[in-house]
């Protein structure tokens, strides 16, 4: 029973899939609430699309997309780059499913911010560029930060999709929850309480991250 390989491997996986969702959220949050955007509602719809629809039809569709086959995979496979059955495929499943969470928690702590201090820097004369840097961001910090924490406990966690698209092959892409998985599967309840043991410990941790993010968001 070794539990580092595919908690070393959980980790990496998920800390690229958060920094991912991170910038993907917060450019997302900060295009969809500076102004009107037409059809709005539809891609705010895509990107909430994996948090409501089933683990295993995102990575269904995630499949469809990637595979030789599909119109990413096939052009990806022209020049030598495989996507499906690697730990990169966990990546993004990891991120595809954490960038709901990302988003909602980013738009929430934009909008949060007051908008007098916005229109007091706009006084000041500085452009948006340096008002999002030096204002809204730093105002909206906790927020986002909760966010961060909650997409990488998302991230972490991801059993269906990262499944579906990246298989459980140990070693490669057999992360925590795929390794709680085969080690119930087989029988071997030492190796499963181990995993559960050190999932419910991060768990604990990001949960103690997030209550903190949010008390200062607060104030």
């Amino acid at each position: 029973m070794n539990p580092w390989g595919p908690l070393l491997l959980s980790v990496r996986v998920a800390l690229i899939a958060t920094a991912i969702s991170f910038v993907l959220g917060l450019l997302f949050a900060r295009l969809l609430t500076r102004k009107t955007v037409r059809l709005s509602f539809l891609w705010e719809g895509l990107i909430l699309l994996p948090m409501v629809f089933p683990p295993t039809i995102t990575g269904y569709l995630l499949l469809l997309l990637l595979g030789k086959r599909g119109p990413v995979g096939s052009l990806l496979d022209q020049i030598g780059i495989h996507i499906v059955f690697t730990w990169p495929a966990a990546v993004i499943a990891s991120a595809t499913v954490s960038l709901p969470l990302m988003y909602q928690n980013c738009k929430a702590a934009l909008l949060g911010v007051n908008r007098r201090y916005i229109d007091a820097a706009r006084t000041l004369g500085l452009s948006e560029g340096r008002i999002f840097r030096q204002v809204i961001f730093p105002l909206a910090l906790p927020g986002i930060l909760g966010g961060v924490a909650l997409a990488f406990a998302r991230a972490l966690g991801e059993f269906g999709t990262t499944l579906m698209i990246a298989g459980n092959i140990p070693g490669r892409t057999q992360t925590m929850p795929l390794a709680l998985y085969s080690a119930v599967e087989g029988g071997r309840s030492a190796e499963a309480n181990m995993y559960l043991l050190i999932t419910v410990v991060i768990s604990f941790a990001l949960i103690a991250v997030v209550s903190v993010c949010q008390k200062r968001a607060a104030k």
